[in-house]
């Protein structure tokens, strides 16, 4: 036997299509006019000429373009190397904070003191103590580069961000699941890789992707260190030309490297939302 809605139901999803089609009626209406009010005042501003002239030219846009791309190129490497480290380190971490163990305590001290300083301390300062301390040590071996000592300096602030968001995640496992595995004859070691971590990564997705989204953008401050990334070949063609626009040139770039990861991070917290919602209906 085949399906056959009831009249009802039928009357309830048209009356459902109508309120959709009503609300995004509505909503570009609004955008509309919003958009227009805007650009009414901007275009009526006094000095919006000079601003065109500074910030909107396309030859310098056109201009710089090359050598900016090629420094977003540097930007997302440094953002796909850094964000490797920062998991590890991240997941070490966090796992050191949440052991119980009574020989294991220098670690879990370790970590808490390291998470306590590098959250508390402004992104910039530590690109400055790591670019301007560690050339200054003279250590065999490591390198001396903007890009090298500027990528430290993102791993070590982003790892303990996200040491405690992965920490959160572990702790906001139900006991009774480590139990339940203890019980089935798994070690402890077991059972954290193959029951905690598992469902600690599944609660701490969104969360992890909204640093990811933070790191790709603060990438762009291993600039303050000399590395010709986006921001600094702005800033060389800005100085060359007088002219603004190629920064507006770099930050376009930025915005189209985040946004599909932002609308990711925000279908995925949706369809948790969702999932969560449905586990409570039954």
């Amino acid at each position: 036997m085949s399906y056959s809605p009831s009249v009802l139901q039928i009357q309830r999803e048209e009356a459902r299509r109508r309120a959709s089609r009503r609300s995004t009626a509505i909503a570009l209406l609004s955008t509309l006019i919003v958009g227009l009010v805007l650009t009414a005042i901007v275009v009526n501003a006094q000095g919006f000429a000079a601003v065109r002239e500074s910030f909107f030219n396309w030859h310098y846009a056109e201009k710089s373009f090359p050598r900016i791309f090629q420094g977003i190129l540097l930007n997302l490497r440094v953002l796909l190397i850094a964000e490797f480290f920062v998991l590890i380190f991240g997941l070490a971490i966090a796992i050191a904070r949440t052991t119980t163990a009574p020989v294991l305590y220098p670690l879990r001290l370790i970590a808490t003191i390291y998470t306590d300083i590098f959250r508390g301390m402004p992104l910039l300062l530590v690109l400055f103590l790591v670019g301007l301390g560690i050339p200054g040590l003279r250590l065999p071996y490591v390198p001396n580069s903007a890009v090298f000592l500027g990528t430290v300096a993102l791993v070590l602030t982003y790892s303990a961000y996200v040491a405690e968001v992965i920490r959160a995640g572990i702790e906001g496992v139900n006991p009774t699941q480590r139990q339940a595995a203890r019980a089935l004859g798994l070690s402890q070691s077991q059972t954290l890789q193959h029951v905690v971590l598992p469902q600690a990564f599944r609660n701490v997705t969104p969360p992890l992707l909204n640093d990811l989204v933070s790191l790709q953008k603060d990438s762009g401050l291993i600039s303050v260190l000399g590395a010709v990334d986006a921001i600094r070949a702005a800033g060389i063609a800005t100085a060359q030309s007088f002219n603004f626009t190629p920064y507006l040139v770099a930050g376009g770039l930025f915005v189209l490297l985040t946004i599909p990861l932002t609308r990711y991070t925000d279908w995925l917290i949706r369809r948790q939302d969702k999932a969560q919602r449905a586990q409570g209906v039954f």
